[in-house]
């Protein structure tokens, strides 16, 4: 996932413009890209589903949605911490590695 900051007046193509060029990545790659306001309390998605651009709008009526600490501005999160991020849950609190497979015992 990648996280910038970024107006929320942008659409589709502003935002897919924005993802390529800021960000160097490719928006049709199927990753999520989130984008927040100054005040982090709304948030655009926007991701290509393989049929078409998706964009997506939350904002919190109350509270701030709990914003991933940025490094280069790319964060990867699990879908668990990317579905309590756009809960406005604290993400943090679920695990970031995978469970590892048991050991098949002979």
């Amino acid at each position: 996932m990648a996280v910038a900051r970024a107006r929320l007046r942008r659409g589709v193509n502003g935002l897919a413009a924005l993802v390529a060029q800021a960000l160097q990545a490719d928006p049709y790659s199927g990753d999520v890209f989130i984008f927040r306001s100054k005040r982090k309390d709304r948030l655009k998605l926007l991701m290509w589903d393989g049929t078409g651009m998706v964009l997506a709008t939350k904002w919190l009526e109350a509270g701030r949605f709990a914003w991933p600490p940025m490094r280069d501005g790319v964060v990867r999160l699990s879908a668990t911490q990317l579905a309590l991020l756009v809960e406005g849950l604290e993400w943090e609190r679920a695990s970031p590695r995978p469970v590892k497979r048991p050991l098949r015992v002979a």
